[in-house]
């Protein structure tokens, strides 16, 4: 029997939410006996956000499943500015995965190491176990597969600032979160000490926070809270000493947020009295200081700290650099896939999550042949029947179409129409080529890249799994562009990301959400605030860390969050 397996490698994400597919057309289930003669060789590399969301959704009866991960845990990454602060213990957040692989069907295997090389030529993966007490030589081995799906996440990028790495926390990891949590103690203590001076002191407890993004204005909030509400009692001679500061370079911080939510954070942070300080750059971190120069007229200052949490982006994994040297892909944020999650370049290895970024096809450089597939009577000319006739397809295949027709408040593509004619109100509309590229030329810049987020992680994830549950053996490459009918449909759909919001807690049990509903919806407050712990709660991923989190939130309110440095 020739044996086959699929191999994923992830780390962690942020925020999940996902909703299921349609079942796409076409697709059957597979004979179990063609299964377990044909079975492929699936290697998972990483159990965050992507990877657990892939495995959770997979049959695993189809496929030899092996995965590979550093971590032998899923964290639940969005809560990780709690746990700096002592409102949420590490443990509360986070399941084993054996625990998570072990109610799947067939035989999984699961190696806590870590992936130092991809062969794509050789379709091999060379790991190496984290494993301290193993002897050297027995501590790497390599792993043949048939897919691989990658999902290792990303690391901080510091943008090559000088002492970034040397003198900075990150908050990516539940190991960054303690330490964070240490550190905040540290500072604290040190300050207590009697033989400093007050400026020595207000050196010491001054926290910077650089990155005005959701997870750097959560840990702003959530270390407010903390000395507010726990330390003051407890470092009664130092209270009036602390400072917070939020470093951010665009004009304002959440500035992916509603501009009503970035103002009103704003707002709440002068009043509390943590310092945001906007268009300003680092440039250098020191021991001692942190230097900025401001956008505006370029000046330059420094700022004396005891401690920095440097949250600004996300950078590409050393490994992944290596490989996309090997498949001569330059691109520095992350590795480029089509719509189908498939790595351009390469048949049978996917990436997802934070590691990946999708190239959207853009709708002008198939503009030609959608108007020949749309032109039926090859008149030369189209009409409003004959672009209705195809305008699902063209959604479906070029998301920024649909997301074009939502921005400029057009119901139907009798609108888009009468948009190209100069805004004329007319029922019956005839287009040229060249008019039908005028009324398209606009909807590409409405591609975006999808955001690093859980949310996206996560729905990428369980798209792949469907993908693989549905594909039949004898093929070889099932959700890549196999069979190009028409305008481009194909077996499977392509990749669509559905956003269901975000939470951005802003501290004193007060929340800002913009939820996509029918209509966006931006709520603010104390109710947000439940309306947080209720899907945060849900969306653990089994009823232990779901339990936990609750009552980690319940103790925190009875009796405030632990201070001990732990």
């Amino acid at each position: 029997m020739v044996t086959q397996y699929i191999f994923i490698y992830c780390s962690a994400g942020g925020l999940v939410a996902y909703s299921e597919s349609k079942p796409y057309n076409g697709l059957s289930s597979v004979d179990s006996s063609q299964v377990e003669a044909k079975k492929k060789r699936v290697v998972v590399l990483g159990t965050g956000w992507a990877g657990t969301s892939f495995l959770k959704d997979l049959d695993c009866s189809l496929y030899d499943v092996q995965v590979v991960s550093p971590l032998n845990y899923f964290a639940f990454t969005p809560l990780l500015p709690s746990v700096t602060c002592g409102t949420m213990e590490a443990r509360s957040i986070v399941e084993p995965i054996r625990n998570i692989l072990k109610k799947k069907n067939g035989d999984i295997q699961f190696w806590e190491a870590k992936c130092v090389k991809i062969d794509a030529a050789n379709k091999r993966v060379h790991c190496r176990s984290n494993n301290s007490m193993i002897l050297k030589g027995k501590d790497e081995f390599v792993v043949d597969y048939d897919y691989l799906v990658i999902a290792i996440g990303a690391r901080a990028n510091t943008f090559n600032t000088p002492g970034v790495m040397e003198h900075c926390h990150f908050l990516k990891e539940i190991v960054d979160a303690q330490k964070i949590r240490r550190s905040v103690i540290d500072c604290f203590e040190r300050a207590s000490l009697p033989n400093l001076t007050e400026d020595e002191r207000k050196t010491a407890l001054h926290f910077v926070i650089v990155g005005g993004g959701p997870t750097g204005v959560e840990f702003a909030a959530e270390l407010h809270d903390f000395v507010c509400e726990d330390l003051v009692e407890i470092y009664p001679t130092v209270k009036d000493l602390v400072k917070i500061t939020v470093i951010q370079s665009a004009d304002h911080i959440l500035n992916m947020f509603d501009e009503r939510i970035s103002l009103f954070a704003e707002q709440k942070f002068q009043r509390d009295g943590t310092e945001v300080k906007t268009g300003q750059r680092v440039i250098s971190v020191s021991d001692k200081a942190i230097t900025t120069k401001a956008k505006a007229d370029g000046k330059v200052s420094s700022l004396p700290y005891g401690m920095v949490v440097w949250s600004t982006g996300i950078g590409i994994r050393p490994v992944l650099m290596d490989f996309m040297q090997q498949i001569g892909q330059n691109n520095t944020r992350a590795i480029a896939t089509d719509e189908w999650l498939q790595i351009e370049g390469c048949d049978g290895i996917y990436a997802l999550g934070d590691c990946g970024t999708i190239h959207q096809r853009k709708i002008m450089e198939d503009i030609s042949e959608i108007f020949n597939v749309a032109d039926k009577d090859k008149s030369g000319t189209l009409t409003v029947k004959e672009f209705r006739d195809v305008i699902e397809d063209i959604c479906v295949r070029y998301p920024q179409v649909e997301q074009y027709l939502k921005n400029k408040r057009m119901r139907n593509v009798v609108d888009l129409l009468n948009d190209s004619k100069g805004n004329e109100r007319k029922k019956s509309i005839e287009l040229d080529i060249e008019g039908f590229k005028s009324a398209l030329s606009r909807v590409d810049l409405q591609t975006k890249n999808l955001p690093a987020t859980a949310q996206v992680a996560a729905q990428q994830g369980a798209y792949l799994a469907r993908c693989f549950n549905h594909m039949k053996a004898s093929e070889d490459n099932p959700e890549g562009p196999l069979k190009f009918r028409e305008l481009g449909r194909h077996q499977f759909q392509p990749f669509r990301y559905k956003h269901f919001g975000q939470f951005a807690p802003l501290g004193g049990e007060q929340t800002a959400a913009e939820l996509a509903l029918p209509g966006d919806w931006i709520s603010i407050g104390r109710s947000t605030q439940w309306l947080w712990y209720s899907v945060y709660a849900s969306k653990q991923v089994s009823w232990r860390t779901r339990a936990l989190v609750v009552s980690d939130w319940t103790r925190r309110s009875v009796f405030g969050r632990d201070s001990s440095r732990i």
